[in-house]
């Protein structure tokens, strides 16, 4: 179904999805590891993949494996937007470098989790809160791959 929606996009149409697993007040509605989804998953045409990937909840890195080598691209999202603390900037590039493990660097790269919030209650964090967790999306990007 997803590649016949985008199968008349224009060239230079960029496709993303987002797996969400909930994102309200905090709080989530699902969990559970890609492995099972993760070859359907990557044969779309989707362009780009933000994978929740900010807990034990999402399972591990390796279904990472299945992504083609190729233009695809898969910002797992180890920067949590439901807490107000900042993880570590050498903690995050470690989990790139594992990430690293099962997919080619070059088509990785980092995003919030998920939004700051699914609904008009918004998460438990403030607006200073998720300008930091921007702002450290971006330092960490400069320092993995030289860019944000």
């Amino acid at each position: 179904m997803m590649n016949e929606a985008i199968k008349d996009r224009p060239d230079d149409m960029v496709i993303g999805m987002h797996m969400c697993r909930g994102n309200f007040q905090s709080t989530y509605a699902a969990e559970g590891a890609y492995d099972p989804a993760a070859e359907a998953i990557f044969s779309t045409g989707v362009d780009i993949f933000f994978m929740e990937y900010d807990s034990d909840r999402s399972g591990g890195l390796e279904p990472l494996r299945l992504l083609p080598k190729g233009k695809q691209r898969v910002l797992p999202g180890f920067v949590r937007t439901k807490k107000p603390e900042l993880e570590p900037v050498d903690d995050l590039k470690r989990k790139f470098e594992e990430a690293s493990k099962y997919a080619d660097l070059d088509q990785l790269g980092i995003a919030p989790q998920c939004g700051f919030s699914s609904t008009e209650h918004g998460n438990k964090i403030t607006f200073d809160d998720q300008r930091r967790k921007l702002e450290l999306v971006v330092t960490v990007a400069e320092e993995i791959w030289g860019s944000a």
